[in-house]
């Protein structure tokens, strides 16, 4: 009998492909949509609706059955909570990884698993590859759509479950596979943004959830600049948006640090300002691809956001449980609240939140940079 495998269609090109290649491959597919959100826009327009119906009309293209489940409570408990409770504390949360973790690679595979699915399949731009029956997460082969460092958080469980069809293949090539075989999503643009917030203005979502309140905007030095609509709305390393334009030297000014418990936005001026900058980091919560932590200490490359170059790292791991890591140069806007994916060569080796940073200069310091 042919292996079954179910695998999660978001309504995109990727799942769409990845769908077209399982079942050329011989195998019984089964495509379900997972309704993670519901909520309409801001013109009344559910955008998981459309996306259902878009994955909807490829499997029928295909022939395959199509089904939608609802995780709306899981994300919520798991994802959404987690969300709101990181920005509470003054973190910038990463929910897709998040997502990854407790629902496509969790509640979606036990769900697959009570199907008799042999597998799970999704439409990410990465790999799984067995060396003496331990599963390894290897790098999507288009570098410039990698997903691995969004999988970081998932362990042998899933992965020994778990086929990429298009981790192997370059974004263009699998346009042009879609575009070849008709399928319906072959020219539909990818999805942009946080899943439940798309392209609507994230302060305005995020004022409908949590309080936001105005304070002080003081430069590094400790001089007031003028008032911030709330902490929650910004972010180490940002630009736009903070509002004190043409003060000082007229060069662009960027958030260095937040203070939750006097309510003050710290912000300095020029890109290369010496207090946006690390050279190292606490992660907690650290999560290891094969289960267990490699030999420490330990000398590997780290992504600390998406698309990031790789990093030259030595990782070390503390007492408490957590890890520093340290970088061989300064590394710019290193966000708490964030992932630090951790490398060797091809294979993502898993990594941990990012807890605190370590100022290239001491006299920072001040800027709480910990929460």
């Amino acid at each position: 009998m042919a292996k079954r495998v179910i695998l999660g269609m978001s309504g995109g090109v990727d799942s769409s492909v990845s769908a077209l290649l399982l079942k050329e491959a011989g195998y019984d597919v089964i495509a379900i949509f997972m309704k993670n959100w519901d909520e309409k826009d801001e013109f009344g327009v559910c955008t998981a609706t459309q996306d259902a119906e878009d994955a909807r009309r490829v499997a029928d293209q295909l022939g395959i059955p199509f089904y939608v489940k609802n995780f709306e409570k899981e994300y919520w408990d798991k994802v959404f909570s987690y969300f709101l409770d990181e920005y509470k504390k003054g973190r910038t949360p990463n929910p897709d990884v998040m997502c990854n973790q407790e629902i496509k690679f969790n509640a979606f595979l036990h769900y697959a698993l009570k199907l008799n699915a042999d597998y799970i399949a999704m439409g990410h731009y990465a790999q799984v590859e067995e060396r003496d029956g331990n599963f390894y997460l290897l790098r999507g082969k288009d570098k410039n759509k990698d997903q691995s460092y969004f999988l970081s958080r998932i362990g042998q469980e899933a992965l020994s479950k778990t086929i990429f069809p298009v981790g192997h293949l370059e974004k263009k090539e699998v346009r042009e596979i879609a575009e070849k075989n008709n399928l319906y999503t072959a020219k539909k643009k990818d999805s942009t943004g946080i899943c439940f917030i798309g392209e609507r203005d994230f302060d305005e979502f995020i004022d409908r959830y949590l309080l936001a309140k105005e304070g002080d905007i003081v430069d590094v030095d400790g001089n007031k600049l003028g008032r911030h609509s709330g902490l929650i709305h910004y972010t180490l390393g940002q630009r736009k948006g903070i509002g004190i334009g043409g003060v000082g030297t007229g060069e662009p000014w960027f958030v260095a640090g937040k203070d939750l418990k006097k309510n003050i936005l710290y912000v300095a001026q020029g890109s290369n300002h010496p207090a946006l900058y690390s050279i190292s980091l606490i992660g907690e919560s650290p999560s290891w691809i094969l289960g267990e932590a490699p030999e420490m200490p330990m000398k590997c490359t780290a992504k600390f956001r998406y698309r990031q170059s790789d990093i030259p790292v030595e990782v070390n791991m503390l007492e408490d449980g957590n890890i520093h890591i340290k970088y061989e140069y300064p590394v710019k806007a290193v966000t708490p609240g964030q992932v630090a994916v951790l490398y060797k060569d091809e294979v993502c080796l898993g990594g941990a939140i990012i807890k605190s940073i370590e100022p290239l200069d001491k006299k920072y310091e001040h800027l709480n940079r910990t929460y």
